[in-house]
């Protein structure tokens, strides 16, 4: 190999994998409320987050999108909007729609149900198909952690010339599966915990989102025998501020202390929040769980499904750490599922219980009826911690 050729596949490295780079850099760009083409079958489509939906924003895409634009919501959202024969995304005429009315199609103005469960309003829009664009913008948005609500139209050939990143609908669709098991350790150091003193912190990047993820390895578990595991998404309010609104804070300080008591395990403190919604929408599922809804029909009232969160880079965390073998802290089905899919040989489950009380007792009961978590509300009582210390 000649050394031109050798700096020339050095060089290419240093940018990685054009797919992957660029659904991140349109991730970002999403964020930052900047619209993007996407790309999808030879045409071009011009997307923006509804978030960003001011009068002029909308009149200014609309004329990008040579009067075409469309708002696409998601079946849940229609759902929670009295449309509920529709199983894929649908499309209206945002040409039609006033700022105002985008804003509450999109979020919680026309969320809060009558006595009776229905909606106290109902979208009464001509609904057209958005086709297979609709599906990819709509994932770009829940990649980018925004509402899945999108303003999206037909690029007007006037058009051609914006200064906006171009991304294709594959790129968007191939990167969940790229990063769900592309992690790598970064850093890692002792950390002492009030309940095990004898902890290490291990800092991956990776997972959908470039995120960083945390492995807390309690004493020293041995790879030659199945290790307790538990997989805890984020939770900013029940972790750090000890919320009662669910039973996070509990379930974690729970994990570790009996981690330390069984001679060793390993945490994965996930980025997650918000069942991998992000902070912003879970602040806005509270505020519907305010207003009487469980926290499931507040997920699909802004349009979400029932779960986002993907486990398969957990089971890249383990096998990086050496562990294969797991006993699983968890009362979500899901979770062990995804570890088995994942090729991990999953040995035993141990049930985690938080405290039960007034404030999380609809969540609860949510989680396993909806969810199917292995819950027994009345053995919460026996088993829940009697402070969030």
């Amino acid at each position: 190999m000649t050394n031109s050729v050798m700096a020339a596949g050095t060089i290419a490295s240093l940018f990685g994998d054009a797919s992957l780079t660029e659904a991140e850099r349109a991730i970002a760009e999403m964020r930052a409320g900047r619209p993007v083409i996407l790309a999808q079958a030879g045409r071009l489509f011009l997307v923006a987050s509804a978030e960003f939906a001011d009068a002029e924003r909308l009149s200014a895409l609309n004329e990008l999108a040579g009067g075409a634009l469309q708002l696409v919501l998601t079946p849940a959202r229609l759902r929670a909007l009295g449309r509920p024969e529709y199983t894929q995304p649908m499309a209206i005429p945002a040409s039609a729609l006033g700022s105002e009315r985008v804003q509450a199609l999109i979020a919680q103005e026309l969320s809060a149900r009558d006595m009776n469960g229905q909606a106290k309003a109902e979208l009464r829009e001509e609904l057209v198909e958005p086709g297979p664009a609709g599906a990819a913008a709509l994932q770009l948005a829940t990649l980018a952690l925004m509402l899945p609500a999108v303003l999206m139209g037909p690029l007007a050939p006037a058009a051609l010339t914006l200064p906006a990143l171009t991304v294709r609908a594959e790129a968007i669709a191939g990167f969940g599966e790229d990063r769900a098991t592309h992690v790598e350790i970064v850093s890692r150091a002792p950390v002492p915990l009030i309940s095990a003193r004898d902890c290490e912190f291990v800092v991956f990047r990776g997972g959908e989102g470039m995120r960083e993820q945390v492995a807390v390895i309690v004493g020293a578990p041995d790879p030659a025998r199945p290790v307790l595991v538990r997989l805890h998404s984020a939770c900013l309010t029940g972790d750090l501020f000890g919320s009662l609104r669910c039973d996070c804070g509990d379930q974690l300080r729970a994990t570790v202390a009996s981690m330390a008591q069984a001679g060793g395990g390993v945490l994965l403190y996930l980025d997650q929040e918000g069942r991998g919604n992000g902070i912003a929408n879970k602040m806005r599922a509270y505020r519907l769980q305010s207003d009487g809804l469980d926290t499931y029909e507040a997920d699909e009232t802004l349009g979400f499904d029932l779960d986002g969160r993907r486990f398969d880079f957990a089971a890249a965390m383990l096998r990086q750490l050496g562990y294969d073998r797991v006993i699983l802290m968890t009362n979500n089905p899901e979770k062990i599922g995804a570890l088995r899919r994942a090729g991990l040989d999953v040995t035993g489950v141990e049930r985690l219980y938080g405290r039960r009380g007034a404030d999380n007792i609809r969540y609860l009961a949510a989680k396993r009826d909806r969810a199917g978590h292995f819950l027994d509300l009345d053995a919460l009582d026996h088993h829940a911690p009697t402070s969030c210390g």
